[in-house]
């Protein structure tokens, strides 16, 4: 199988815009960008698409030695480049997506001309003068709770991570996605991300950069992204008035502000 089918590519928009490339987090697909894709398709040229082992993805190109670190999904994102031939992307990634778009950049700097980071996390673990959020025995027994009751912790964890708990149905959807998604592989995914420390590598970045965050965000908490703001050199940073780790769900028309904002005005 292609990667394009591999990993359920799909293009929609302006096919003379500038390419943008919208990459999910953990334990969605690309249906979790439907909010903001008609305004960015006007402009634009949408790359959509979900990681191996998530949304509509082959699982049987999965396999735990590639993916169980963030580089495996940058892989992804580097070979879609390839074989459609981008170059100067812009890559909007939600969530872990944001530290992915970091490596892909790295590895491929001709394909990456431009990142955006909604709700970004370098590192999930408090250690010394760095607040990630987490304890790593928080993080430890998350990843015992997704492995001992994968579809329990979901129900759980879901609308916490949505936030917003006056619009159940937010949480619902998130729910429902986790809940679709192979428990192996996002046990897989889950330590990959919630152990991964890539704070060293935001010094690296030398494209230009957006970041996004929330004022209230249970996972990635406003110091989280103002540390990836400061040790990013000339990014911007938008804090939305919204509840939640998925604005582009949550508040889909200040999120697409942003970003048509920094689009717009990145050069």
């Amino acid at each position: 199988m292609g990667v394009l089918q591999r990993n359920r590519v799909n293009i929609v928009g302006d096919p003379d815009g500038p390419v943008v490339m919208l990459a999910h987090g953990f334990g969605c697909d690309q249906n979790m960008w439907r909010l903001i894709v008609p305004r960015l398709a006007a402009r634009h040229r949408l790359v959509l698409f979900d990681y191996v082992g998530a949304g509509g993805s082959d699982p049987s190109a999965w396999s735990e030695e590639r993916y169980s670190s963030l580089d495996g999904y940058a892989r992804d994102v580097v070979e879609i480049c390839e074989e459609l031939d981008l170059r100067d992307v812009a890559f909007v990634g939600h969530s872990v997506s944001s530290m992915i778009g970091v490596l892909a950049a790295r590895a491929a700097p001709e394909r990456i001309g431009a990142l955006v980071m909604i709700t970004p996390s370098p590192c999930y673990i408090d250690q010394g003068g760095y607040r990630g959020g987490f304890s790593r025995e928080d993080i430890d027994e998350l990843l015992a709770s997704l492995d001992a009751n994968y579809l329990g912790w979901s129900s759980a964890m879901a609308p916490v991570i949505m936030g917003n708990p006056d619009r159940p149905e937010l949480g619902e959807e998130l729910t429902e996605s986790f809940c679709s998604t192979d428990p192996a592989m996002a046990r897989v995914f889950a330590e990959a991300t919630f152990l991964s420390d890539n704070r060293d590598d935001l010094s690296r970045v030398d494209v230009p950069t957006l970041v996004v965050d929330c004022a209230q965000d249970a996972l990635a908490p406003r110091e989280v992204g103002t540390f990836v703001h400061d040790h990013i050199a000339g990014s911007r940073q938008v804090t939305l008035d919204a509840n939640g780790h998925c604005p582009h769900l949550s508040d889909p028309d200040a999120t697409a502000d942003a970003v048509l904002d920094f689009l717009d005005h990145r050069r």
